[in-house]
């Protein structure tokens, strides 16, 4: 509770608001769970009375959305995590949008100045004031330069970095108190969780990282001329400020469009699913966010991508683990299945007979061909959520991107297989993680492990040995909770100490008192007897 108060001191107006919102759609019990109605400056009123009428998932999603970009971010993190969600919860959150009243030209333009160094009439031949998308994080404009070339400005929305610093460090809190205080919400990985949205939005706060990753995807495709990576100019990208080139295409949801241009929808789709696993199989670095709007079709069957402001990445053992998993979805092998889920979610202790039960059901569900992958994939989330397991963040963003690739190639191809599209790409990644130079660089370094570890054996035995004759080996026992064991016996131990003083002033000193005939030592005596019941009371509540 004091750490709570001290972050209430440091956040209060934040704070405030954030209980005023959530107490405002009727999500009361948060506020209480939280320990917030303890805090002086936390208001109390009564619901919107439009909000009687919503379900809990629509109060918090509104609610999620008066609170910002920060909320924003983690409800739209939440909503493609079927692994800890059920679909009540994750459909409702997918409606959450980043799309918000653009900030007025009167307020941005200033401070684009600032980070450019000069007007942008100046420095651009051409620049329109007019913002061609406004979301919770930046605005971007078009513009030309003296060049010629066609470019695109986004620009950080002004005083953003304040709010969502305070806000990270109110929901970091927060995400402490669940894991400790409710048991029942340790699977979710709450602490986890805040983590990842810190990083996460601490790179988007950077558009500068924005412009890195955007160039190191570039790389990627280097060779290829039909993929498309947007060109940075650097020279005008700062902090607040990211310059790259204007792609003209198309969205894959416009059908008219596509027709139109006589686009092979086929080949796209199947250029699409091969660049996308290129970047997660081979490379372990991807596009985190591959929804119709930041995939453009361009002449010559030519994808592009756009919007780098966060991307995934895989380790090699994830790779090598998503590749099993593939494998034993393919082949339909429950053990397999069940291996890869105890392997991710190796910290919990579920039931293996409904494992392997539900496993055997996801199997006879996904036994037709073609698959569609985003069903296979929410349904295996689901059946880790339904056993109690969760998904490491890093495979649930992966999972996530690959949910939203796999509908935008089945708009351009109704009867796109991605699991067969993507045979090529997994050879070649099982080529690269399994072939004889890779297994050799594997023997070697574990060779080397197994050399240092045997070379300091003998030390360590030595040392036990001797430690033994000494009678100096100790055992060091943790109890989870042991803390709040120990808190519990000191406050029982404060109310004897405090009862008994009180007894004994009440039936000894106190008469005594009164015989003397003193005003002063009779006022004194009920002071004391008053503060010892008082704190008596307030040592019962505190618990």
């Amino acid at each position: 509770m004091l750490k709570t108060a001290f972050v209430a001191a440091r956040d209060r107006q934040r704070l405030s608001e954030i209980a005023s919102v959530l107490i405002g759609f009727g999500l009361t019990k948060i506020v209480d769970r939280l320990g917030l109605h303890n805090i002086p400056l936390i208001p109390r009123r009564t619901p919107r009375v439009d909000v009687t009428r919503l379900s809990q998932p629509e109060r918090l999603r509104r609610a999620i959305e008066t609170l910002g970009p920060t909320f924003i971010k983690f409800g739209q993190i939440l909503a493609s995590r079927p692994d800890l969600l059920s679909p009540i919860w994750t459909d409702e959150l997918e409606k959450l949008h980043s799309q918000v009243k653009p900030v007025p030209w009167a307020q941005i333009g200033p401070q684009l100045e600032a980070d450019l160094g000069a007007p942008p009439e100046q420095v651009f031949a051409e620049f329109d004031v007019n913002p061609i998308a406004s979301a919770s994080i930046a605005q971007v404009y078009r513009a030309r330069l003296h060049t010629g070339e066609e470019v695109v400005v986004k620009v950080l929305r002004p005083g953003l970095r304040k709010v969502i610093e305070a806000d990270l460090r109110l929901m970091a809190h927060g995400a402490r108190i669940v894991e400790t205080e409710w048991p029942e919400m340790a699977r979710y990985q709450p602490q986890e969780q805040m983590r990842h949205l810190a990083n996460g939005l601490n790179g988007e706060l950077d558009l500068l990282n924005e412009a890195r990753n955007c160039e190191m995807i570039a790389e990627i495709f280097a060779g290829r001329d039909d993929i498309v990576i947007p060109k940075i100019h650097w020279e005008w990208c700062s902090e607040r400020v990211l310059v790259q080139e204007f792609i003209h295409g198309i969205s894959p949801n416009d059908a008219v469009g596509l027709r139109t241009a006589g686009a092979d929808k086929k080949v796209l789709a199947q250029k699409g699913c091969d660049a996308f696993l290129r970047m997660a199989l081979i490379e372990g670095v991807f596009h985190a966010d591959p929804h119709p709007g930041n995939l453009l079709v361009m002449p010559g069957d030519r994808i592009g991508f756009i919007d780098f402001g966060i991307v995934g990445r895989l380790s090699q053992k994830r790779r090598q683990q998503l590749l099993v998993l593939i494998g034993a979805m393919l082949k339909q092998d429950v053990d397999g299945l069940m291996a890869t889920l105890l392997d991710w979610t190796g910290t919990s202790n579920p039931d293996l007979t409904k494992l392997e039960q539900s496993a055997q059901n996801f199997v006879q569900t996904h036994s037709s061909i073609p698959l569609n992958l985003g069903l296979v994939l929410t349904d295996f989330m689901t059946m880790a959520r339904e056993n109690d397991l969760a998904m490491p963040t890093d495979l649930a963003i992966l999972f996530k991107g690959l949910v939203t690739a796999d509908g935008v190639m089945r708009q351009l191809d109704p009867n796109f297989d991605l699991f067969s599209a993507a045979g090529p790409t997994v050879r070649a990644s099982m080529r690269s993680q399994f072939s004889l130079r890779a297994l050799m660089r594997k023997a070697e370094s574990l060779g080397t492990g197994l050399f240092g570890a045997a070379s300091e054996l003998p030390t360590l035995i030595h040392l036990m040995l001797v430690r033994l004759k000494q009678g100096r080996v100790t055992v060091e026992i943790e109890l989870k909770g042991m803390d709040k064991l120990v808190r519990g016996i000191e406050r029982g131990a404060a109310r004897v100490a405090v009862g008994l003083v009180v007894a004994a002033f009440a039936t000894q000193l106190a008469p005594r008192l009164i015989d003397l005939g003193t005003p002063v030592f009779v006022i004194i005596g009920m002071t004391v007897a008053v503060l010892g019941v008082g704190w008596l009371i307030l040592l019962g509540r505190d618990r």
